[in-house]
């Protein structure tokens, strides 16, 4: 019946949340237990989900849990946690500081000033922990 499979259908919808709380809580452990500090960006999930490509895989990946699990086990644990803003980057060298627009299909980073090479989201990485280090200290 219509019912039947209603029940059904939730409770499929029930694991699925149960299962990407439990990842959410067990990766954001992990983080928290490994590093003395952790540095994010600061992401506007809800513009975000505007984009109606985007908004699917953003929500079924739950960003804004995982943040917030991340930072209360940060807190508890007595680490420092910063959201920083991620304008550039991607684009300023973790190097030098030298500014490089670059297109988004553009996955290497390699900077012309000092030569430095590597992938585009680790030199963004390094940054965003940068940031967020200097943010901490202020």
């Amino acid at each position: 019946t219509r019912e039947k499979r209603r029940k059904v259908i939730g409770r499929v919808h029930e694991r699925i949340r149960n299962k990407r709380h439990n990842f959410a809580h067990q990766e954001s452990r992990k983080m928290v237990n490994r590093h003395g500090f952790i540095a994010v960006e600061k992401l506007d999930v809800k513009d975000m989900e505007k984009n109606r490509r985007l908004a699917k895989s953003i929500a079924d990946v739950a960003w804004s849990l995982f943040r917030h699990c991340l930072e209360y086990k940060a807190e508890e644990a007595g680490i420092g946690f910063k959201a920083v803003d991620p304008d550039y980057t991607s684009q300023d060298c973790s190097a030098c500081g030298h500014r490089e627009k670059k297109a988004l299909s553009q996955r290497v980073h390699h900077c012309k000033v000092c030569g430095y090479k590597t992938d585009r989201d680790h030199n963004a990485a390094i940054n965003i922990l940068t940031l967020g280090l200097q943010r901490q200290a202020d």
